[in-house]
């Protein structure tokens, strides 16, 4: 434990009585009271995560999106000023080094937010490409504090708070904004489904901003509700539906790859790629699917696993992604997870677990 990081925001999880867990390196709330208050918190009001673990680059200059565009698979040299993007980041041979939000903030200056546990893999990939490129690359990570506050009163609470930015921010919004605590960053974008923001800003601001949250009542959330929100909205997480394994094709984000870009690193590989699995959507009617879990088809033969499996709050049900092979991927749409000794029937879902609600 000696070598665990801590977020700017430490002393307060622990003065908040949270449960604490190492975490990418970090030691994160895991959670504040309960899983299922947290959750339901997000759905029907607000909460609050630190994600201050979160990686935070920046591409300035004259080629700054067009830099950005090359990385991503997704098209973002297409998004306007003012637009975030959600993309794979590929090697050669598409297979995912990371997923990530690229936050297009002005023509010259990218934010790009990456996962905690591949800050450095992936800035060594962005370090490696940049001198093609007229553009200042620059982690900042360490500099910068994060807060997901998300649910259906999220705005309402960041008006009062006078730091929502104008009428057009609209969702997968982002902008740099001079508040009362100072600059910020402020995304609209989210990991719960439900309508929520991103604050980027100095560790003292942040400090505040959550200050201020807690006077409001918003529910401080940990890592837990936040696996369990995602969840049930069908969302990857690195190391479970992406790896360094599997191209985009294989973990069910075909529509963050853009064939028609001119070009990107992994086009020409992607362009003759057949994937080898397909991602599914399971839920159990009693018990839950975790992490590992063989996943059979009608006959009881393994066809896949599950990559992530939690019980929703919301549907009261055993809930699961599961990468199944393409081959193998019945027709009937009939499977089974196989939990301890028992083969259990599992329903088949075409779209996620719960709706959400962002705008």
């Amino acid at each position: 434990m000696d070598n665990i990081k801590k977020t700017s925001l430490h002393e307060v999880h622990l003065s908040l009585g949270a449960k604490m867990a190492p975490f990418a390196g970090y030691d994160m709330p895991l959670q504040y009271t309960s899983v299922k208050d947290e959750s339901k918190a997000v759905r029907d009001s607000a909460g609050v995560f630190d994600v201050s673990h979160m990686g935070e680059f920046f591409a300035e200059g004259e080629d700054a999106v067009k830099f950005v565009d090359y990385l991503l698979t997704n098209d973002f040299a297409k998004a306007e000023v003012g637009k975030a993007v959600y993309s794979p980041l590929c090697r050669e041979d598409a297979t995912i080094i990371d997923d990530l939000i690229a936050y297009k903030l002005s023509d010259k200056k990218v934010l790009i937010c990456v996962n905690a546990s591949n800050i450095e893999k992936d800035y060594s990939w962005f370090e490696k490409h940049a001198p093609q490129f007229d553009c200042k690359l620059s982690n900042q990570s360490e500099d910068f504090s994060l807060l997901a506050l998300q649910g259906p009163k999220s705005e309402e609470i960041l008006r009062a708070l006078e730091i929502f930015p104008s009428e057009d921010f609209t969702y997968y919004s982002a902008r740099e904004v001079q508040s009362p605590v100072g600059p910020l960053i402020l995304a609209r974008t989210g990991y719960t489904g439900e309508d929520g923001f991103e604050i980027f800003g100095d560790h003292d601001a942040i400090g505040t901003v959550w200050s201020q949250l807690m006077e409001k009542e918003v529910v401080p959330c940990g890592l837990a509700a936040r696996d369990v929100l995602r969840l049930e909205v069908g969302y990857p997480l690195y190391g479970h539906e992406l790896s360094d394994d599997w191209t985009p094709f294989d973990a069910g984000l075909k529509w963050t790859v853009k064939m028609d870009k001119e070009s990107f690193i992994g086009k020409e590989f992607l362009s003759t790629y057949k994937p080898k699995y397909r991602l599914a959507k399971l839920s159990l009617e009693k018990g839950i699917p975790r992490e590992g879990y063989e996943v059979l088809n009608s006959k009881g033969e393994k066809i896949g696993w599950v990559t992530s499996g939690t019980m929703s709050v919301a549907t009261g049900k055993g809930i699961g992604l599961a990468l199944v092979e393409k081959e193998k991927f019945p027709e009937d749409k009939l499977f089974k997870i196989k939990v301890r000794a028992n083969e259990l029937d599992a329903n088949y879902h075409t779209k996620a677990f719960v709706a959400g609600g962002h705008k």
